[in-house]
C-alpha cells in the first residue's frame, strides 16, 4: 500500500478531531456533530452498489439497502410516517455532508444524551423509528436492524479499503457484531486500517454530519422563512408542506403535520434543519439559499404542528423543560396555539 494512501487515511480523521464541543443543553439531546465545512476537504467514496458480493452476507446488505430508500415497505410495523430514511441521509445514505450512514456506522458505540447511556449502532437506529419515522423500533438484532447495520457496514469499509488501496471483498462480520457500530477496540479490521486510523479518527470521518453553517445575521424567523418557502421548497413539498404523492406513495416528503418526523427526531431542531437545508436543499441544486434564509425556512417548517413527542407523559410544559430547548418550537405559542398541545398521534396505522 503507498504510504500517501496511508496519510490521507489519518488525515481525514486528524481534520475532524478538532470538533467544537457541543453546549451541555439542559434537554439532554444534543444536536448532531457538525463542524464548518473545508472546501479541501477529501471525502470517503463507498463502492458502487453494483459492488455487493452474492451470497448470504451480501443479501444483508442488499436489504438493507431496500429497506433505507423504500421504508415504507415497513408502514404500519415499525414505520408511522410518509418518510423514508434516504429523505434525510442524502444519495441512499452515500453522500457525504448530509448525515451518511458510513459515518455514523463508525461513530458507534456512543453516548447519548437523548438516552442518557451508550448507544450500539443498532440501538441508534431504534431512536429514528422512534422519533424520525414516527414508529416502533424493531427489536435488538432483527433481521431489518441487522441489515441496516449491514449496509451502513459495508458502505463504511468498502470506502475505507478503496482509500488505503486495500483490494478484495469486505470481510465479512457476524449478525452480534455489525449491530454494534465500529468504534471500538475490539472492532475487526485489517491490519493496515488498524494502523493507520485511531477509533477516534474513525468516529469523526469527515462529511459525517450536517456542515455547521453560521448564526444568521437576524434573529431566524418563521415569517420570513415563509417567504423562503414558497419561493424555493413550495415546488416539491407543497403550499401546505404534506409532500407530493402519486398512486398514495409519496416521491416527495412532507415536512410537517401527521405524517412527518415527531417532537422528537432529531431534525425538529431549526440548527440541524438549517445546516440539512443549507447543504442539500433545494433538491438537485443545493447551497443556492444564504445562512439567514436556511436558518429563517428551517425555522418557518419546525414551528408547524407535528406528532406528538413519544416521551411526552402527558404534560407539554414539563416534556419541553426536560427535552426542549431554545432551538425548537416545542411549547411555544405560534399564531395564538402552543406546539405539542394539538399533536398528531404516535405511529397512527395508515388505514
Amino acid at each position: 500500500m503507498k504510504s500517501s494512501a496511508i496519510l490521507l487515511l489519518a488525515a481525514m480523521g486528524v481534520l475532524t478531531t478538532q470538533v467544537q464541543a457541543a453546549q451541555e443543553l439542559p434537554d439532554k439531546q444534543a444536536p448532531l456533530p457538525s463542524v464548518p465545512k473545508n472546501p479541501d476537504q477529501t471525502y470517503l467514496t463507498p463502492r458502487p452498489l453494483s459492488a455487493i458480493p452474492e451470497g448470504a452476507f451480501g443479501d444483508k446488505v442488499r436489504m438493507g439497502y431496500q429497506l433505507f430508500v423504500n421504508t415504507q415497505q415497513l408502514r404500519d410495523k415499525y414505520v408511522g410516517n410518509e418518510l423514508n430514511c434516504a429523505n434525510c441521509h442524502m444519495d441512499a445514505g452515500r453522500k457525504a455532508n448530509a448525515s451518511p450512514v458510513w459515518g455514523a456506522y463508525f461513530a458507534y458505540p456512543a453516548y447519548r444524551k437523548k438516552d442518557d447511556k451508550v448507544n450500539t449502532f443498532q440501538e441508534r437506529i431504534q431512536g429514528c423509528f422512534n422519533y424520525s419515522m414516527n414508529g416502533k423500533a424493531p427489536a435488538a438484532g432483527s433481521p431489518e436492524l441487522v441489515a441496516l447495520s449491514a449496509y451502513a457496514y459495508w458502505l463504511g469499509m468498502s470506502g475505507l479499503m478503496d482509500a488505503a488501496n486495500l483490494d478484495g471483498p469486505v470481510p465479512e462480520l457476524s449478525d452480534a457484531e455489525l449491530v454494534k457500530g465500529a468504534k471500538r477496540e475490539d472492532f475487526p479490521l485489517p491490519d493496515t486500517l488498524a494502523k493507520a486510523m485511531t477509533v477516534e479518527q474513525r468516529a469523526n470521518l469527515p462529511g459525517r454530519g450536517y456542515p455547521e453553517i453560521p448564526k444568521p445575521e437576524l434573529a431566524f424567523s418563521p415569517e420570513r422563512g415563509k417567504a423562503v418557502y414558497t419561493a424555493h421548497c413550495q415546488a416539491c413539498h407543497g403550499a401546505d408542506g404534506q409532500g407530493q404523492a402519486m398512486a398514495g406513495v409519496y416521491s416527495l416528503p412532507p415536512l410537517w403535520g401527521p405524517m412527518s418526523y415527531n417532537w422528537g427526531a432529531g431534525m425538529h431542531r431549526v440548527n440541524t434543519a438549517a445546516f440539512f437545508i443549507y447543504e442539500n436543499m433545494p433538491f438537485a441544486k443545493s447551497i443556492q439559499l444564504t445562512n439567514q434564509q436556511a436558518w429563517d425556512v428551517a425555522a418557518y417548517i419546525n414551528s408547524h404542528e407535528r406528532p406528538q413527542d413519544p416521551r411526552n407523559k402527558g404534560d407539554v410544559k414539563q416534556a419541553q423543560e426536560k427535552y426542549h430547548n431554545d432551538n425548537d418550537y416545542y411549547g411555544v405559542e405560534v399564531d395564538g396555539k402552543v406546539l405539542g398541545t394539538g399533536s398528531y398521534p404516535v405511529f397512527p396505522k395508515k388505514s
